[in-house]
């Protein structure tokens, strides 16, 4: 029998406030057990909530970003369940009516084996603010574990999919759009290993062709995209033996234990009534009126797929003030020069690389800036993705800190644009501005590096490369391609390497015809 996985996905985004969702108390990561645990947090007697404006405001972002309906009135309920790490016996989350309602996100999946790439849209069912818990302590104490609610309160944002996702790459294509998303509005830090950002991973089966779910399992706070795929592929074939044998799934709510790969079970998994959801009494509706969503649209920068459009765009340069097919208005910050510059529509980057640096907002930021500086678009998109790319990784270094700015590298490709130096010569000025020595023109001058452009001087090498070698020379008229190779290799060999390729490449064609 032929198999269907079925997954969706709730997300839990950690929100990029000052304090908790209803108090003043910080959330500062780090901090000694129980330090940023005020009266709120512990649930003392007599405390009531108060609402984070900071908090709503990032989930309008968030509807805004996917699109989404955005209710007028939105309200808290409490779900009660009893655990030593939630003080008030019970959390306050929204269920009936959540500040987001349906949107969608679309994520590019990549090719695998003998599939090709593909787009897919995953419709959101809906986001919903709520409280974090506190966490249990093992160990600290030989013999004891202890609790510490500096989470408690924490403001979070849970994102729950439809289960539209049919394989694990789907499921992690998705996550990490979303988790680049969330980052780019500037709602959540991203830090996996912090648990700013963390998914539970609802899997199912069903025959191939079968409309009815199977029964489901829920993965939960998957923090890692590698562990996402291990997880869901790890269930997945557990439910698919465990069915093929005879045996049934019950629905659960299981772990996932990166050490051994597999999951297991942790207990049965809860419906909705369970929590005995009712509104929560000491806050009122949550309105969000059209002027608070003007208001939060103001402050967002571009979105991703515009950016990417933008970045493909064909077009001639023209003054923007003067063509009504431009939208001046489009700006984007970039964070570390403090600047706001308008778009061009003349970046004119392939569909892959577009979606590559479109996709991640430091990395557009930085591209932005060096085209900003004089860079040819293609030859800066194709050495940011390429050699920078790869030194940054191979040293753990993200974009944001990297040693070489959007300015010099502007300033390396304009050396190779005007020939000044030869692709060869700019990956060892490359690697010299990594190590810090110097801007580009001085190293240029110390090492040495400036390409001979003389066409009078090149002449004068060919002639002495081929009466040096006549042989060669009788190849290539004899009908042997690779002969021309050869003796462009003597001319380049006998200029160090200082000559001009495309100069060598054109005389020398002139000298043997």
């Amino acid at each position: 029998m032929e198999w269907e996985v079925v997954i969706g996905l709730e997300t839990h985004t950690q929100l990029k406030t000052n304090t908790k969702i209803f108090s003043g108390a910080s959330i500062k990561y780090g901090a000694e057990p129980n330090t940023q645990a005020d009266e709120v947090s512990i649930a003392l007697p007599g405390v009531l909530p108060v609402l984070n404006k900071q908090a709503v405001e990032c989930a309008i972002k968030f509807g805004l970003a996917i699109n989404a309906d955005i209710p007028a009135r939105s309200v808290f309920s409490r779900k009660n369940y009893f655990y030593p790490d939630l003080p008030k016996g019970y959390q306050i989350s929204q269920f009936e009516l959540p500040v987001v309602g349906k949107g969608a996100v679309t994520i590019q999946v990549p090719a695998n084996g003998k599939k090709a790439a593909y787009e897919k849209v995953i419709n959101i069912t809906r986001a919903h603010l709520e409280e974090d818990a506190g966490k249990s302590v093992h160990g600290a104490v030989e013999g004891m574990s202890g609790i510490d609610l500096n989470r408690a309160g924490t403001p979070l944002l849970e994102i729950v999919t439809e289960p539209d996702m049919r394989s694990a790459a789907e499921a992690v294509a998705y996550a990490k759009k979303l988790h680049e998303l969330v980052q780019w509005i500037d709602i959540c830090d991203g830090n996996m290993q912090e648990g700013s950002f963390r998914c539970d991973v609802n899997v199912s089966v069903r025959p191939k062709g079968q409309e009815k779910f199977g029964t489901r399992r829920e993965i939960k706070n998957l923090n890692s995209f590698k562990f996402m795929t291990q997880a869901i592929e790890y269930e997945t074939r557990w439910q698919i033996e465990t069915l093929e044998d005879g045996g049934t799934i019950q629905q659960a709510t299981v772990l996932f234990n990166p050490d051994t790969g597999e999951t297991r079970a942790m207990r049965s998994k809860e419906e909705a009534n369970d929590y005995r959801y009712f509104p929560d009494p000491d806050l009122l509706p949550l309105e969000v009126t059209a002027a608070d969503k003007a208001r939060v649209k103001a402050t967002m920068p571009i979105l991703p797929n515009s950016l990417i459009a933008r970045f493909k765009i064909f077009q001639p340069i023209r003054d923007a003030q003067d063509d009504s097919d431009l939208d001046a208005s489009l700006e984007i910050t970039l964070r570390k020069t403090l600047r706001k510059i308008t778009l061009r529509n003349t970046y004119s980057l392939p569909d892959d690389i577009a979606e590559a640096i479109g996709s991640n907002l430091a990395t557009s930021e930085y591209f932005i800036e060096c085209v900003d500086d004089g860079a040819d678009s293609v030859m800066a998109a194709n050495w940011i993705m390429g050699g920078l790319a790869a030194r940054l990784n191979s040293e753990d270094v993200s974009i944001e800190n990297s040693p070489i700015s959007p300015l010099q590298l502007a300033q390396l490709l304009k050396r190779i644009s005007d020939s000044t130096i030869s692709n060869n010569a700019a990956k060892q000025v490359f690697e010299a501005m990594w190590s810090g020595e110097g801007e580009v023109d001085t190293i240029i001058a110390v090492k040495g590096l400036k390409q001979e452009s003389d066409s009078g001087a090149i002449e004068a090498i060919i002639d002495e490369v081929l009466k040096a070698n006549p042989a060669m020379v009788e190849e290539f008229k004899a009908g042997k391609e690779k002969a021309f190779n050869a003796l462009v290799g003597q001319a380049m060999k006998a200029s160090k390497g200082k000559a001009n390729p495309a100069q060598v490449n054109e005389i020398l064609k002139k000298k043997l015809s």
